[in-house]
């Protein structure tokens, strides 16, 4: 594979190993990859095959055992723990199948977090941004509702908006609609590839090939390796 410049994600020969005192386990092996700014990326394969574990390499919040990863341009592999935890608020929006939102804050205030995080953004910026946020998934007449009196769909919208809240350069998905019924997940689906059109970088693990098909290109992993990378307008 030959380095692109313009690359956000760069992956080389990574590998991610897990050891106790019986047992080896490869989660990833020899992973090569490059995802460009803007790109929709769907991540399949079946169940133990490296998704998660290659999604939480993304997300900054898993270390490879081998190989090296260049997010932005700074390899994260040479960072120590207080920059990755920087790098990461700054360039990564993580959407949780289980919405993962606090239940005693209001959704306005579960959607500021990630700024308050962050720390240096006044109360008129962060409160200008989480009402974009906001505005940008049909949530502003919820601002100040709990969690618990939304539905799942409601949720999981409020969860993107907190994503959103700091411009990452990179959204994260991990199965997005896996605890909403189906009409709720298509709505979902729908802001999801809304925003790719709004120029955001997805990357999505999906066991819904249906939903993968909605992704500009597919990746599919096998025992920790990538065993196709396609557009998702090519025959299977």
């Amino acid at each position: 594979m030959t380095d692109s410049p313009q690359a956000l994600i760069r992956l080389k020969n990574l590998g991610r190993v897990y050891t106790t005192e019986r047992l080896e386990t490869h989660a990833l092996a020899g992973i090569d990859l490059e995802i460009h700014p803007g790109e929709y990326v769907a991540i399949e394969g079946p169940s133990g095959c490296g998704k998660s574990t290659l999604l939480s390499v993304l997300g900054l919040l898993d270390e490879p055992s081998t190989g090296k990863y260049i997010l932005s341009g700074v390899p994260t592999t040479d960072i120590d723990a207080e920059e990755r935890a920087r790098l990461r608020n700054r360039e990564i929006g993580f959407i949780f199948q289980s919405f993962n939102l606090i239940p005693e804050m209001s959704v306005r205030e579960n959607v500021a977090l990630p700024l308050l995080y962050r720390g240096g953004v006044s109360g008129d910026d962060r409160n200008r941004a989480v009402a974009d946020a906001l505005e940008r998934v049909g949530m502003s007449d919820r601002a100040d509702h709990l969690p618990g009196q939304l539905s799942g769909g409601q949720q999981q919208r409020a969860a993107i908006a907190r994503a959103l809240v700091g411009r990452p350069s990179l959204l994260l998905a991990d199965e997005p609609t896996g605890n909403l019924d189906s009409e709720s997940g298509e709505r979902v689906m729908n802001l999801l590839g809304e925003l790719h059109q709004g120029g955001s970088t997805l990357v999505m693990v999906t066991h819904n090939p249906d939903y993968a098909a909605l992704a500009q290109r597919r990746l599919r992993l096998s025992d920790g390796h990538i065993e196709s990378d396609r557009s998702a307008e090519d025959p299977a």
